[in-house]
C-alpha cells in the first residue's frame, strides 16, 4: 500500500501545491481558492489581482510558472491560456 506523504505535512506556502485548478478568467469572479502560484500552458499576457489586491500584467512564456499568489485572473487584457492554478487545501 502507498502512503501519502501529505498524510502528516502540514501546509506550507513553499509547496508543493496540494491540488492544481483550471482558471476561467473573469473580471468580477476571484479564483475559487487562493492561487500559491499559476501555471500557464500557452504564454501570452496574464491580468492578475494579487493577493494584496493589486492589479498587474505580466507577459508569460509557454509552460510558465508565475510563483505569486493571486485571487483573480482578468479576462480583460489575458491573451495566455490553459491556465491552472496551483492551491493548497
Amino acid at each position: 500500500m502507498n502512503k501519502s506523504p501529505f498524510t502528516n505535512r502540514v501546509s506550507s506556502l513553499s509547496g508543493p501545491a496540494q491540488d492544481i485548478l483550471p482558471v476561467t478568467p473573469s473580471d468580477t469572479n476571484d479564483l475559487p481558492k487562493v492561487a500559491i502560484s499559476l501555471y500557464v500552458e500557452t504564454g501570452g499576457t496574464l491580468v492578475i489581482t494579487t493577493v494584496w489586491g493589486e492589479k498587474r500584467s505580466v507577459e508569460v512564456d509557454d509552460f510558465s510558472i508565475l510563483p505569486v499568489g493571486a485571487k483573480r485572473v482578468h479576462a480583460t487584457g489575458t491573451t495566455a491560456s490553459g491556465i491552472h492554478s496551483m492551491v493548497l487545501a
